[in-house]
């Protein structure tokens, strides 16, 4: 066994193109493997195993040092950062040749890497995008098993998007992978904030830690801004409002008249309707109107975060009129098409305050009646269930109760959580196997009406304990309307 520094291991991958490895199954003869923390499994367990796969180097931490046999060690007080230096420079990612903006938040992660592609390929970019539906650049498109890939993943598919001639790349960055530093060793260029409200608090317990582990992308370990990173915050969301208060040259964004932002862009809806909205914005001197056929308060929010990293990227409000041709994102209150002529939207709403947002937007749209099919996830945030529960029956007419993905908790457990949520609605249906709760909800549906299909939007599959079974909500309606 022999002592590496991690310079000298940084420039041995770059050198020698070593292969890295976080899975010591996956080993390979002559590889790096880093050995990294973790709850349920500590690779510093598996450091003999992938030495006797024929592991060179170990990075780890320096407890599991003499577990190495003889393989060169680098030990480490945190081997998460260490591989983000070690793949950037396996994939030359330590200098990329186009900014890389991350976009967190709660909820609008998704739209906003959708609308920031548009915006800047209708500028005449080459972009890449990082999100929750797929993982796509010039050439290549994969459909996405998670929001952030792992750390491995990031660094060679923006080493992908370099060699793709990319020009500018978004990735929506959850709390997740920033508090296990998924996205370590990417120089972000921009970074949006959207929101932030009640999730995930089973991993994150609390929403003070949520909040720190969003922040990671705006502040570093010393809670100082990232010099030279453009940063936009929604800052009528209280958090948001607190973050821009830690970021002096951030540009906040909101609807409200005052922001306590130094640099402030003020949005205001002028008109939103089934065909859109109309909005007017204001930023340091200069006024713009333009519109959209996105619907609802959230998406005017959208859209200004958009506008307010791009012009931090040098767009004039000029480049905006191109958000007219842009008609939404997959399973973002989609609506389905069918010969019947019903009403049915689709979306991914699986937090409290995302389906009070979309609920919201179909009351403003002027439906007689709302008919919502819900579920909430297994293995979640349990304390966000009945608050699930209360927002359909304030905001909907019938709430159609079933499964989302149960994974491995018992749908009907989950739904018995769900349920002194709904002990104020109009009527109320239980149905566990979410096909027939769709059967029933556009059963319920009458001309005029709007029937809500929220939880999964985008998602192909239903998790019910360790499988994956297919399951569109999108493909279910048309199947059942006559029209797949």
């Amino acid at each position: 066994m022999g002592m590496y520094s991690l310079s000298l291991l940084e420039s041995q991958v770059a050198a020698q193109g070593l292969a890295l490895c976080i899975d010591s199954r996956k080993v390979t003869p002559g590889c790096v493997f880093v050995a990294l923390p973790g709850g349920s499994a500590d690779g510093g367990h598996f450091i003999a195993d992938a030495v006797g796969r024929g592991a060179a180097y170990v990075v780890c931490r320096p407890e599991h040092a003499g577990a190495c046999g003889e393989a060169e060690v680098v030990d480490c007080a945190d081997p998460r950062q260490a591989l983000g230096l070690l793949a950037r420079a396996r994939y030359g990612t330590a200098s990329l040749s186009f900014p890389v903006v991350g976009v967190t938040g709660t909820n609008g992660k998704t739209t906003a890497t959708y609308l920031l592609d548009h915006l800047f390929a209708s500028a005449g970019k080459r972009t890449g995008v990082l999100g929750t539906v797929s993982y796509r650049w010039p050439g290549h498109r994969e459909d996405a098993p998670m929001t952030t890939p792992d750390c491995l993943d990031v660094h060679a598919m923006l080493g992908g998007m370099r060699a793709a001639g990319v020009e500018m790349a978004f990735m929506e960055v959850s709390s997740h992978a920033l508090d296990q530093d998924r996205v370590a060793g990417v120089d972000f260029g921009g970074a949006v904030f959207s929101n932030l409200t009640q999730d995930h608090l089973d991993y994150h317990h609390d929403m003070e830690s949520y909040f720190k582990a969003k922040a990671k992308l705006f502040l570093d370990e010393d809670g100082k801004p990232f010099p030279g990173r453009v940063m936009a915050v929604g800052t009528d969301n209280p958090w948001g409002a607190r973050l821009a208060a830690m970021l002096p040259d951030a540009v906040g964004f909101g609807l409200s008249s005052e922001s306590p932002a130094r640099r402030y862009m003020r949005g205001t809806v002028l008109s939103s309707t089934t065909a859109g909205l109309r909005l007017h914005a204001r930023f340091e001197g200069r006024e713009w109107e333009f519109t959209s056929p996105l619907v609802s308060n959230y998406n005017a929010e959208n859209l200004l975060a958009v506008q307010a990293v791009a012009l931090g990227f040098g767009l004039d409000p000029e480049a905006f009129g191109c958000f007219e041709a842009f008609c939404g994102v997959p399973g973002r209150l989609e609506r389905i098409m069918n010969p019947q002529k019903l009403d049915v939207f689709v979306d991914y709403a699986h937090t409290p305050d995302a389906l009070v947002n979309v609920l919201t937007a179909l009351r403003g749209a002027g439906f007689k009646r709302i008919v919502t099919v819900f579920g909430c996830g297994g293995n979640r945030d349990r304390a966000k269930r009945p608050l699930m529960g209360e927002a359909v029956a304030r905001l909907s007419d019938v709430a159609v109760l079933t499964s989302d993905n149960p994974r491995h908790e018992e749908p009907e457990a989950i739904m018995a959580d769900v349920m002194p949520g709904l002990a104020g609605a109009a009527e109320v249906v239980a149905e566990v196997d979410r096909r027939r709760a769709i059967e029933k909800g556009l059963s319920l549906v009458r001309p005029g009406d709007a029937l809500l299909i929220a939880g999964k939007g985008h998602e192909s599959t239903q998790q019910i304990g360790a499988v994956k079974h297919p399951f569109s909500d999108q493909q279910t309606v048309r199947e059942i309307l006559g029209c797949a």
